[in-house]
């Protein structure tokens, strides 16, 4: 064993469960792909103020959860704590939103990093699939994120999911309903970190999960109450292209999110079988980000899903992903004329195509077949001295333990055959 281990509240993945986050990710991008969505990749750290300014000052994220610090030449920089801004930072940076064709699809996979307190399902370091649509304001773009959402779940197979909906309202309504809240939120017993939470951003407080506060916000005012006609429409709007497309959703009116940009449609993706972290993504509009971090008036809408909690939710459902062989084609070398020729198939192989392993540092035959049979591949190549003489390999199915001599030059051919 290693002297050092991986840092505390992070993982690493490795076969063969590696494969499952792999799968879980291919699901989440393919719906993404086929819906004009680009790829996008972004670095791991940026400047502090980026996330500051976007994500909030008053936030946990920012105020606690942030791995930030100052390099050797005094910029101050933190890991990406969350994918937003990071990827309209980089959109409006190449002017992206100036190419005549809005809105601007994206779609981005990578690690995150918030200093938390590890438990299940909640690490410092974790694994995103996510999307943006920035430059149009448009209730069918917050239906078709969900939508798209939705549609990469159920393909994974899973089902005890809910889709948890809201409206945060805009410029015009919020700030009114903020202030009533402020109203209420003065009057409960609270602690000064939570009291200054409400003079900075009181919708955070109904967000807090401790059960003395929660007690407290019964009779708090709601946020539906005090939407403008405009928010109400287009939150109408995305209900019924939802509902037309048979998508399932829950009306929330407590449901506020973490982040500070937020703005109109919010929406969260909650796994009844994760106990308290049931959060496996979520997301919504954030029309005003873009000026946050000095761009122009760009309204957009995301979200994120989380690999991790998805793979904690298909383990809850009992679901186990049909993924394929890593190697179909075991290739076992009798003999040093057995490995150059076999070595050369392997190659010739590949190229086909067909996933091939060898058998490496001149196993014997009892080994390598062991060694064939631990891969999951279907095949196994054989050949000795004899076989080779006579211009042939064994070709045998790991399966049925049925061989059969096959001529050297029609390997790749008869290899195709037997897997087909």
């Amino acid at each position: 064993m290693s002297t050092f281990q991986a840092p505390k509240g992070t993982y690493d993945l490795i076969p063969p469960s590696s494969a499952t986050y792999l799968a879980v990710r291919e699901a989440i991008a393919a719906p993404l792909r086929n819906s004009g969505y680009g790829y996008i990749e972004t670095p791991g750290f940026e400047n502090v103020e980026l996330f500051a300014r976007g994500v909030g000052e008053s936030t946990d994220i920012v105020t606690k959860e942030m791995y930030a610090f100052e390099t050797k030449g005094g910029d101050k920089l933190a890991l990406r704590p969350e994918g937003t801004a990071s990827t309209l930072r980089a959109a409006l940076e190449a002017n992206l939103h100036k190419g005549g064709n809005l809105p601007v699809k994206l779609w981005y996979s990578g690690s995150y990093y918030r200093y938390e307190r590890p438990q299940k399902g909640r690490y410092r370091h974790f694994s995103q699939v996510g999307a943006e649509a920035i430059g149009v304001e448009d209730p069918a773009l917050d239906a078709e994120l969900i939508i798209l959402a939705n549609h990469s779940y159920r393909s994974l197979g899973l089902s005890d999911f809910r889709i948890l909906l809201n409206s945060l309202g805009d410029k015009e309504c919020r700030p009114v309903y903020r202030a009533a809240l402020q109203d209420f939120l003065r009057g409960l017993e609270l602690d000064e970190e939570t009291r200054r939470r409400i003079e900075i951003n009181p919708l955070r407080v109904l967000d807090d999960k401790r059960e003395s506060v929660q007690e407290q916000l019964i009779g708090a005012p709601m946020l539906r109450d005090y939407l403008c006609e405009a928010c109400k429409t287009y939150h109408e709007q995305v209900r019924e292209l939802l509902t037309a497309a048979g998508v399932a959703f829950e009306d929330d009116p407590k449901l506020v999110r973490g982040l500070d940009y937020y703005t109109r449609t919010t929406f969260e993706f909650v796994h009844d079988g994760l106990g308290s972290q049931s959060a496996v993504g979520g997301g919504g509009r954030y029309d005003g980000l873009s000026e946050m971090i000095g761009g122009p008036a760009l309204p957009s809408v995301g979200w994120a899903l989380g690999v991790d909690r998805t793979v904690l939710a298909l383990e809850a459902e009992g679901i186990t992903l049909d993924l394929p062989a890593a190697t179909s084609v075991y290739a076992v070398p009798l003999g040093e004329e057995a490995r150059r020729v076999l070595f050369g198939k392997v190659t010739e192989l590949r190229l086909a195509g067909v996933a091939t392993d060898f058998a490496y540092g001149g196993k014997g035959l009892k080994n390598a077949m062991k060694s064939a049979n631990r891969s999951g591949a279907r095949l196994a190549l054989v050949a000795g001295e004899r076989d080779l003489a006579e211009g042939l390999v064994q070709l045998k199915d790991l399966q049925s333990g049925e061989q059969t001599a096959v001529a050297l030059d029609a390997v790749v051919d008869e290899v195709r055959r037997a897997l087909a």
